[in-house]
């Protein structure tokens, strides 16, 4: 039958649309709260791995958050006018640039610690299906990220 090649157009079999929306509502539960601490959700997370590393680099930065370095310049610009890091070119390899917390953004910590218990208590999974869900996401970006490459190929339509 002709409709069933067509059975993958339909936008109830796409994996990508439940996670695009689910990423763009879990975006907007989160945008209350980042507003009153002056942060987008991007900034949010590079906060998030700077106030656990204290020190990191703009390349392991990157590869954490899973974004270039065209995105995290003018990010980590940013969150330097705010005063919340600063950045310095490393001395054992000027190509190299380190963020680091400032007090100012040690003390941002205090106010953003209740962000994560206010988003989360919008979710209402059963805690065994949220550890289930995260375990299945993290294994679909591990995959993504890994067939980057090899199933990204060039096509016409």
């Amino acid at each position: 039958m002709e409709s069933e090649i067509y059975e993958g157009l339909k936008l109830k079999n796409q994996l990508c649309f439940p996670l695009y929306a689910c990423a763009k509502e879990m975006s907007r539960r989160y945008k209350p709260y980042l507003d009153k601490l002056d942060l987008t959700y991007t900034q949010y997370i590079a906060m998030m791995v700077i106030w656990e590393k204290k020190q990191i680099n703009v390349r392991d930065l990157g590869e954490q958050l899973y974004l270039d370095s065209g995105t995290l310049t003018p990010l980590l610009k940013k969150l330097e006018s705010k005063g919340y890091i600063t950045r310095e070119r490393s001395k054992e390899d000027e190509r190299s640039l380190n963020i680091s917390i400032s007090e100012k953004g040690e003390k941002l910590k205090e106010k953003a610690v209740i962000v994560p218990q206010r988003v989360g208590s919008c979710i209402s999974l059963e805690p065994d299906k949220a550890i289930a869900l995260y375990k299945t996401l993290y294994e679909l970006l591990d995959n993504l990220t890994k067939n980057n490459t090899k199933n990204n190929q060039n096509f016409e339509l």
